[in-house]
Formats: C-alpha cells, sequence, structure tokens
C-alpha cells in the first residue's frame, strides 16, 4: 500500500513543450508549497518569539542583528538563485536552498549567546533567499501567464496559515521552560527540521521537469558587488535610528554602499548577458516600472506590517500571540483578493486594472489607519486591515505576473527572482524607515500628551501617589513592560503618544503608496501568453 502511494506521488519526466495536465501541476504545486511554507512559517514563529529568545540569551539590545542577518543574506542571494537556477535548473537549486536552510535552522537551536544565533540565522538566510523565488520560477515554467493566476491563492493560502500559526507556535514555544528536554524557545527552530526533510522528500520525487541548460558562466564579481552595495544598506537601514543618521558610522556605510552599488552597474553592464541581474532587462519598460512598483509597495507593506502589532500590543495591550490572531482579517483580504483576481485574469487575460485598484486601496487604508487612537475600538482597525489586504492580494502576485509575462524562458528565473529581490529591499527599507519616523517623533508626542494631562484632575490625583511619580521621571521607551504597572489616568498620555506617532507612520506610509498609484497607470499591458516558459523554451528551440 505505502508502495503504491509512493508511485501515485511521483510523475515520471515531463517531456519538454508538451502542456502539463492540472493533475501534474498540482503534484509538482505540492512540493513548492511545502518549500516555501517553511520561509513563511519561520518569519512569523520567529519574530513572535524573539524577546523570549533574546531574554534566554541575554542579549536583547541585540536582537535587531540576527533579524538584520537574516534579511541581508535573504535578499543578496535572490537574484544569485535565480541566475542560477536558469544555468543549472530549478530542481537542484530548490533542494539546495531547503537542505541550508534546514542546516541554519537547527545550528540556530543550539546558539549559546546572540552573536552565534545572529550568524546561524544568517545561515538561513542563505536558503530562504531561494524558497520563494524559485517556487515562483517554476509555476513560470510550468503554466501559462493566463492560466498561472488560478495557482496564485494556494500560494497566498501558505501565507495565510503560517500567519495564524507563526504566533500561536511561537507564544506557546516561547512560554514553555522547556518541551521534551529542550528548552521550549529552540523548538523555534527544530520544529523546520521534520517540516523540511518532508520538503525534501516531495521535492526530489515530483519535481520531475525538463530543462535546457543555459551557456552561462556564474557572475561571482557581480554577486560581490551586490554584497559590498547592499550588506552596508541594510545594516545602516536596520542600526542608523540607534547609532544617529548623521553619525560618522552611518555615513561611511551608505557611502561605501553608494560605491558598491556603482561598481555593480558598470560590472553588470560589462558582462552583458553572463550578469548576475542583466542590464537588458531594464530596457524593457514593463520589468522596470512592475519592479520599482514592486519596491514602493514592499516599502509600504511592510510600513504598515510593523506598525500594526506595535499598535495592538501598546495601545491595547494585546499578547504578541493574540495580536498575531488579530491580523487574521489582514490575511483574509489577501487571500481573497488574490483568489478572485486571479480568476478574472485567468478569464479575461486582462491585468493591469488590479494593481491599479490594489495600490489605492493600500493608500486609502494606511490613510485610514493613521486616525487610529487610543479609544478606536479594535473591530474598526480590523476593517481596514481587510481592506489593506485586499489591496496587497491584487498588487503583489499581479505584478509577478507581469515581469514573468514579459521575461524571454531564458530568463524566468533572474527576472522572477528580481522581483521578489526588490519586493524585500523595499520591505527592508520601509521597515527601517517608518521605525525611525516612529521613534523619531514619540518623545514629544508622549511630552506633549503629559502637557495636556496635568490639566485634568484625575491625573494630578494619581501623580500624588509617589509610585505614579517615579514610573513617569524613570520610564524607558526601550522596554514598555513598565506601561503593565502603571496607573491607567498616568498610563494614558504615554499609550496617546504612541497612537499619535504610529498614525504619523502609517500617514507617510499612505503617502508612499500613492505614489505606486499613480505610476501604476503608466504600467503597459503586455497581451498574457497562453504558453508557459517549458512551451516557449521549446517553440523558440525548435524555430532555431
Amino acid at each position: 500500500m505505502a508502495v503504491s502511494a509512493t508511485a501515485e506521488l511521483a510523475e515520471p519526466e515531463v517531456n519538454p513543450g508538451v502542456k502539463l495536465t492540472h493533475r501534474q501541476i498540482m503534484v509538482v504545486l505540492s512540493g513548492l508549497l511545502l518549500g516555501m511554507f517553511l520561509a513563511a512559517l519561520d518569519q512569523t514563529i520567529v519574530s513572535t518569539s524573539m524577546r523570549t529568545i533574546a531574554d534566554q540569551l541575554h542579549g536583547q539590545t541585540m536582537q535587531a542583528w540576527a533579524t538584520t542577518a537574516y534579511l541581508i543574506t535573504g535578499t543578496i542571494t535572490t537574484p544569485l538563485y535565480g541566475k542560477l537556477s536558469d544555468i543549472y535548473g530549478r530542481k537542484p537549486l530548490f533542494l539546495t536552498a531547503i537542505a541550508i536552510f534546514l542546516v541554519g535552522s537547527g545550528l540556530s537551536a543550539l546558539s549559546t549567546d546572540m552573536y552565534q544565533l545572529a550568524a546561524f540565522r544568517a545561515v538561513q538566510g542563505l536558503g530562504a533567499g531561494g524558497l520563494m523565488a524559485l517556487a515562483l520560477a517554476i509555476i513560470g515554467d510550468m503554466v501559462s501567464p493566463r492560466e498561472r493566476a488560478r495557482y496564485q491563492g494556494f500560494f497566498v493560502a501558505v501565507f495565510g496559515i503560517s500567519s495564524v500559526a507563526g504566533p500561536v507556535l511561537g507564544g506557546l514555544f516561547a512560554g514553555l521552560d522547556s518541551f521534551a528536554g529542550v528548552a521550549g524557545w529552540r523548538w523555534v527552530f527544530l520544529i523546520n527540521l521534520p517540516l523540511g526533510l518532508i520538503a525534501l522528500v516531495v521535492v526530489t520525487r515530483v519535481l520531475n521537469l525538463p530543462h535546457k541548460r543555459v551557456d552561462h558562466k556564474v557572475d561571482y564579481w557581480g554577486a560581490v558587488l551586490l554584497t559590498v552595495g547592499l550588506v552596508p544598506l541594510l545594516i545602516v537601514a536596520e542600526q542608523g535610528r540607534e547609532w544617529g543618521w548623521g553619525s560618522t558610522r552611518s555615513i561611511a556605510l551608505i557611502v561605501a554602499a553608494v560605491f558598491g552599488i556603482l561598481l555593480f552597474i558598470l560590472v553588470e553592464l560589462r558582462q552583458g548577458d553572463e550578469a548576475l541581474l542583466p542590464m537588458r532587462l531594464f530596457k524593457s519598460p514593463v520589468f522596470s516600472l512592475a519592479n520599482t512598483l514592486n519596491f514602493i509597495i514592499g516599502m509600504g507593506m511592510f510600513g504598515g506590517l510593523a506598525g500594526l502589532p506595535l499598535y495592538l500590543q501598546i495601545v491595547h495591550g494585546f499578547s504578541p500571540t493574540k495580536a498575531g490572531l488579530a491580523l487574521l482579517p489582514l490575511m483574509l483580504g489577501i487571500m481573497t483578493a488574490t483568489a478572485i483576481s486571479g480568476q478574472i485574469i485567468s478569464r479575461t487575460g486582462r491585468y493591469k486594472i488590479f494593481p491599479v485598484i490594489g495600490s489605492g486601496l493600500m493608500a486609502l487604508a494606511l490613510f485610514l489607519l493613521s486616525t487610529v487612537g487610543v479609544d478606536t475600538e479594535v473591530w474598526q482597525v480590523m476593517i481596514m486591515m481587510l481592506i489593506m489586504g485586499a489591496g496587497l492580494g491584487q498588487c503583489m502576485q499581479t505584478l509577478v505576473l507581469a515581469v514573468q509575462n514579459d521575461a524571454a524562458p531564458s530568463d524566468m528565473g533572474v527576472a522572477t527572482a528580481s522581483a521578489t529581490f526588490f519586493r524585500q529591499m523595499g520591505g527592508t527599507m520601509g521597515t527601517a524607515v517608518f521605525l525611525s519616523i516612529l521613534f523619531g517623533v514619540i518623545g514629544d508626542r508622549i511630552s506633549d500628551a503629559i502637557t495636556v494631562a496635568k490639566t485634568d484632575p484625575a491625573f494630578l490625583r494619581a501623580m500624588a501617589d509617589p509610585e505614579n511619580q517615579k514610573l513617569l521621571q524613570n520610564h524607558d521607551l526601550n522596554d514598555t513592560t513598565f506601561l503593565n504597572g502603571l496607573d491607567p489616568v498616568v498610563a494614558r498620555p504615554f499609550l496617546e503618544g504612541f497612537a499619535s506617532s504610529i498614525d504619523t507612520m502609517f500617514f507617510v506610509g499612505g503617502c508612499v503608496t500613492i505614489v505606486a498609484f499613480l505610476l501604476v497607470w503608466f504600467l503597459r499591458e503586455k497581451p498574457l501568453t497562453n504558453q508557459s516558459g517549458m512551451e516557449r523554451a521549446a517553440a523558440l528551440a525548435l524555430a532555431e
């Protein structure tokens, strides 16, 4: 019976140029979704438990480096995976990405201090960089752009499940002293091992697509210079607020980043088709504008995602797990909008209207969120999240579809990776910039709120208590747990200051997204082809 089940799962090698059946696509898709689930779950489960992990490893002030290391390696390797998969094939690179991710997960679980955790999270990022980009590229190989939208819902469902399971599991493991004789927080990383091993087995069995090797060299110089350009930029984006944007360290890193990026562009121009990110791709208006939109929407998206958990946890006092579950309307909006837009695109072959509507809804949602306050009901915030999710669901996969439809079959990997790369870059920069705005204005907003509160007799009576005076004078915004023991009347100005500062962050995010809404009108809508990447490649080979 077991042999029969295994045989049922495995598919024979697909002949080049042959249109895949729905069953063949779904079999391969099962392996891709498992790989993507690893990366999606890791983001939500780690973010929920990071505070506890940092406490256990005595490195609360260093926890940002564990996140930064993961982002740096994940972002830099994304275009490299795309290029290498065009040369050597998707399957070996996808399996390599899963294997590296598992090694990083196992090492992270063994960390004894925050320095080790940051280093091992960087190893994790080396694998994570390929999981999303390669999965989307493989779909581009198998399914025509017009039909591809039908399968987008499965990808979004992965993120929906991970957005629910991640906060719950992260909160559960972080709250356990030990499980099966191992410290609870270490299971945040150990849970990846059985999931990853299953993914390795399934992908090995089912991902049997033909590949015609593209005769290119690996652009190692491009990879090195991309690293030189992006690592300082990402570090200063994450640490600039703490160091000071005008500090010597920040300026030195910005100069190094600009120098590295300029050298990268010069080398890529000289490398031509051998380039890690061929500059000729930017000659296409669709490729250039779609990736510009990916960057801007990534900024707006991650700006909103950075602000919402803070608002729910600090202003409304939600636990990390409860705050994660409260984001479900956002995921519901993304999943619903992606599914509906996918069906319409599949039937009509038209897609431009969706990023137009989507970027408009995103901007509307962020402007609505900029009005929330201490007394705003959570159900109202959830409606705003639903609107934002509906906007995101119409933008993310549609812009990837536009890039893939525009790319030649031999460039499918690098083109798809570029879409993921620019969105990740926008997200990283957006998170850093918006959090800098938040913490840049919060001190003055709290001071203003306290000044107003001093005219309230209830506040003055509460301040007669020496304990309240002590907490008010010695508070530290780096650790907001002091609000838990504060009299609600005294805590009110702090909550108003936080809410007002987060509102400013949302407002700036809305302004950024408006830029995307204006630019997307200029996106040229190329007719969606009815041929998959494999069929197009076979047709070109036959013509030659």
